[in-house]
């Protein structure tokens, strides 16, 4: 008796489950991902030349725990306070190496609300 040897035949894969698994993941991830901004930081670049050196610039120094507004302490909700009925003053903000960027965000957000006051941020 001869030994029958069956050939077994491959089906081709089907993609429609692979497609089906994707499109799902891909749905979820939109419907619970959120696209809001939490808050806007306008930045701009330096302007070149010609800025009189009428009045000396104003210095904030910005520590992970501490702020100082050229050598003296002040808190982050007095800090627009501090500045206010200075006309067109310069601010020069100088960060140390532990600054979070979440830091920066809460002082230039405080910084926003002083009129007439034009912040950079030291590298």
């Amino acid at each position: 008796m001869p030994l029958e040897i069956h050939k077994t035949r491959r089906r081709p894969l089907s993609m429609t489950s692979l497609i089906d698994v994707i499109f799902l993941l891909l749905l979820f991830f939109m419907l619970t991902s959120t696209f809001s901004r939490f808050g806007e930081v306008e930045l701009s670049g330096a302007a070149s030349g010609g800025i009189s050196a009428q009045q000396p610039p104003l210095f904030l120094s910005v520590d992970d725990t501490a702020l100082r507004l050229n050598g003296e302490a002040v808190a982050l909700d007095g800090l627009g306070a501090a500045l206010a009925g200075r006309d067109d003053s310069r601010l020069l903000v100088s960060l140390s190496r532990e600054v979070l960027s979440q830091r920066l965000v809460d002082v230039l957000a405080a910084l926003r609300g002083v009129s007439g006051l034009k912040v950079t941020v030291l590298q």
